[in-house]
């Protein structure tokens, strides 16, 4: 694997059950996930404050998760682990396939919306992310959505074999963009709007996602270390 740090499956710890302080702080990142998914109403969240659509939404995603989360039908909400072994081929539940679905779509839109938005302000001098989200949004999310509905995405396919490589490139993408788009809304709030300092919030946006993203190949990141079939052996 070159200087790509590795796991061997047969040498981690085994999980038998998931502590009740576990499931509960994976609670809050689906709610997230899932809060962001009409986009276009997230954003004037940012830009404007709370209004009252988004205040019923939220509740609706803090009734919706929190029942599936006491039912065990969140990702790491589970009684127990359903994963034991991540290069095992088991069937890709469907919560699971649904969750990883959602959050793929809002790390990738979000991402590639918020820099076209950067790219679009250094061209021409002007911010139009708010038009970017309109027309923007729906087209790339759906199909992100869609490929997730046929299982074509990392960690939402139908059996759950690859995950010892799918969940590097998951968590890989959520700690760039975690990191990239706060950094990036604390520059746009922060900053004033001119030419100097958007090529700047542009260049402070690319460089995170590249190193947050070398970082997670070489397995330097948590959740990133590929995770490989293997069983410690005894030279005789």
């Amino acid at each position: 694997m070159g200087d790509v740090k590795i796991e061997l499956a047969s040498q981690r710890k085994i999980r038998t059950r998931n502590k009740l302080y576990y499931r509960f702080n994976h609670w809050p990142i689906w709610i997230f996930v899932f809060f962001l998914i009409p986009g276009p109403m997230v954003f004037r969240l940012f830009e404007e404050g709370f209004g009252g659509r988004m205040t019923w939404w939220l509740a609706a995603v803090l009734i919706g998760t929190g029942i599936a989360g006491l039912r065990g039908k969140l990702p790491g909400c589970e009684p127990a682990p359903y994963i034991i072994r991540f290069t095992e081929d088991k069937p890709n539940p469907l919560y699971r396939r649904v969750c990883y679905t959602f959050a793929w779509g809002a790390a990738i839109t979000y991402g590639v919306l918020n820099l076209a938005g950067l790219i679009v302000a250094v061209a021409t001098g002007k911010w139009m992310l708010k038009q970017i989200y309109w027309y923007g949004y729906f087209p790339i999310a759906v199909p992100i959505w869609i490929l997730g509905a046929l299982g074509k995405l990392p960690r939402v396919k139908p059996s759950t074999a690859g995950e010892g490589d799918e969940r590097r490139y998951f968590y890989g993408t959520v700690w760039a963009m975690c990191i990239a788009q706060p950094v990036l809304w604390i520059l746009w709030k922060t900053l004033p709007l001119n030419r100097a300092t958007d090529v700047l919030k542009l260049a402070v946006f690319v460089g995170i996602l590249a190193g947050v993203g070398y970082l997670s190949y070489r397995g330097y990141l948590p959740r990133t270390r590929k995770i490989v079939p293997g069983e410690i052996a005894a030279l005789d």
